[in-house]
């Protein structure tokens, strides 16, 4: 049974869901493999416009799967995994490449989400959590670090202080309590969780440019280290490729026509 499944629902959305629900969704090697390797299925596929990421089950990802993290103390392992070379948390790929690819990816928190869960769900560019929903940095409790780049992202969504002290606690934080933070986006009644979502991702798919999605994912996320007059000066430049491309005399056509756009798909490769 495959630990990372892939389905892809119109208008254009690649649903990846993490399925193993008895052991609320801990990563493996096998489920990292299998979860990337969708990614960029999805990357390459024209007709996915938006991706959205949740978990089987009562759980989104507990984090790494105790099992492999056992065998490091007991002398099973000679070495502790490492995050980058396939031993057995993420198998050669990191979790910030999300940041990095063209489309936008929303994860779909449906229960907890821990450690390296945690880390994948901020990595997404969007999160809509379930009211029954929990994250906990977890780190701190197994004296281990802030890993995977959890200290990069979890301040920019928070701020320094609260992210210090959920990365020093590893204390349990509920649905509310995130969104109050900025660590999601919204929260959903449970029942309702991937309604809304996919509602949501539908809207993207087929209302808004892919182009215009992709450029604005690569300004805020490459715009983080610059001053406010550089970023200035690279979204003019941007602005006035923009209106060089098919997309914006689609965008003016189907608002004067009140018809809805067709735009096409971006190229993965830009």
């Amino acid at each position: 049974m495959s630990e990372c499944l892939y389905e892809f629902r119109e208008p254009g959305v690649a649903v990846i869901t993490f399925n193993r629900p008895e052991r609320l969704n801990a990563w493996t090697g096998r489920m990292g493999n299998e979860y990337f390797s969708h990614i960029d299925t999805a990357v390459a596929d024209p007709m996915v416009r938006v991706i959205v990421v949740t978990g089987a089950g009562k759980g989104y990802c507990a984090g790494a799967d105790m099992g492999t993290l056992q065998a490091i103390p007991s002398g099973e392992r000679t070495q502790a995994p490492r995050a980058d070379s396939g031993g057995g948390i993420v198998e050669g790929r990191m979790q910030d490449e999300i940041t990095r690819i063209p489309k936008p990816v929303i994860s779909a928190v449906n229960g907890a989400a821990a450690g390296l869960g945690m880390v994948q769900a901020l990595m997404c560019d969007m999160r809509f959590a379930a009211d029954t929903a929990k994250f906990t940095v977890a780190f701190s409790k197994r004296g281990l670090i802030g890993e995977y780049g959890i200290s990069w992202v979890l301040p920019r969504l928070v701020g320094q202080a609260n992210a210090l002290d959920l990365m020093m606690s590893s204390r349990v934080v509920l649905a509310d309590e995130a969104l109050a933070m900025g660590m999601v986006n919204r929260v959903v009644p449970a029942a309702l969780l991937m309604d809304e979502v996919m509602a949501y991702a539908a809207d993207l798919a087929m209302n808004v440019s892919p182009s215009s999605m992709s450029v604005m994912k690569r300004q805020v996320y490459g715009d983080y280290g610059k001053d406010v007059s550089s970023a200035s000066r690279d979204a003019l430049r941007l602005m006035q490729e923009s209106f060089t491309r098919s997309d914006f005399k689609e965008g003016v056509q189907s608002f004067l026509q009140k018809r809805q756009a067709e735009f096409p798909p971006v190229d993965p490769r830009a």
